[in-house]
């Protein structure tokens, strides 16, 4: 964690012209750390991948000296993120951060956050509207493709498969799943998808009775991509119900500590995520740079592990990606402790 995180003597970080900069002021001219808060609005609490980046949001500050706090609804409803968003704008944090349930939903109340000279940033939002920033770990189709490589390697490029997404509004799911549906028609014709993406409501008790609905369904069926970290252990709790664990494939974003149990059985192939520690870290670590007058640029290091050298995501003004993907399966995942 500490390779991942800057001290404020970096505050010039990404200062370069050129870049992006916020709409709010430039707080190296009023206060320090002390004074600022910034808060980071997650899809919802109380899910392992949320309390991981909460963990980060918390290390963050401690390190930096901002007040730093995560804040989210009970469940994935976009309307409850406005809401917290809503009374955020009321009490004038330097920085709002997000991981939105729906780019387009939110685009309004960040608008409202930015006219109040409030900097705005986001994660997991290709094509957000109204964020100065929205920082991704990785290029989102890259990574869709390198799921479906793996997916159809496991399924010898023949069979039936399903696509498992947490909300049909969320972008970031929607690029993975259309990335990998392309590379699956383009390189494993043997394949097929049976049905459309699938919404699990970011649930895994709902991800686990799709699922089961699913292998009632198609009993052919030999493979299932989740995307919700949520999605792939409740996927595979449906796969080892069935004793299906030996004749399907079952792949998708999720993290060890909800996975590891499957991984070992078998009910899970292969995990592919981000730490969501480190994402919460270059959301803030942005928002700081933006709040002290800095830019980001092409290059901008965040001194954060896998955001080092951020790339702009072509065709918009405001994405910019790290390198920060991870892939695991039974023998590689004992190494992450989250």
């Amino acid at each position: 964690m500490a390779a991942g995180l800057l001290t404020l003597s970096m505050a010039g970080c990404g200062s370069v012209s050129g870049g992006v900069t916020p709409a709010g002021g430039d707080w190296s001219k009023s206060g320090g750390a002390s004074s600022k808060t910034m808060v980071t609005v997650v899809k919802l609490k109380g899910i392992p991948w949320f309390d991981r980046m909460e963990k980060g949001v918390r290390t963050y500050g401690k390190r930096t000296g901002i007040d730093t706090r995560t804040e989210g609804g009970d469940d994935g409803s976009p309307e409850k993120q406005i809401q917290i968003i809503e009374d955020l704008i009321a009490q004038k944090p330097t920085a709002i951060t997000v991981v939105p349930n729906s780019p387009e939903a939110l685009s309004g109340v960040l608008a409202e956050a930015k006219a109040e000279g409030i900097i705005t940033v986001a994660h997991e939002a290709t094509g957000i509207k109204n964020a100065d920033v929205d920082i991704e770990a990785f290029d989102n189709a890259v990574y869709g493709r390198k799921i479906m490589n793996n997916l159809g390697e496991c399924m010898a490029g023949k069979g039936e498969y399903v696509q498992f997404v947490g909300r049909l509004t969320a972008k970031t799911h929607m690029e993975w799943v259309g990335a990998a549906y392309e590379r699956q028609k383009a390189k494993f014709r043997g394949m097929k998808r049976v049905e459309d993406p699938i919404e699990s409501t970011d649930n895994e008790a709902t991800a686990y009775e799709k699922a089961k609905e699913v292998l009632a369904k198609h009993p052919n069926i030999k493979g299932f991509q989740g995307s919700a970290s949520s999605n792939v252990p409740g996927i595979a709790r449906a796969i080892e119900e069935a004793g299906r664990e030996k004749d399907t494939c079952v792949m998708g974003t999720s993290i060890p500590s909800a996975a590891s149990k499957y991984l070992v059985t078998g009910a899970i192939d292969k995990i592919f995520f981000w730490d969501p520690a480190l994402a919460g870290q270059a959301q803030l670590e942005i928002a700081r740079i933006l709040a002290g007058g800095g830019k980001i640029m092409v290059g901008t290091d965040l001194g954060i592990k896998g955001y080092h050298n951020l790339k702009k995501l072509s065709g918009y003004d405001n994405v910019f990606i790290g390198d920060a993907s991870i892939e695991a399966d039974a023998e590689t995942a004992n190494q992450y402790d989250f």
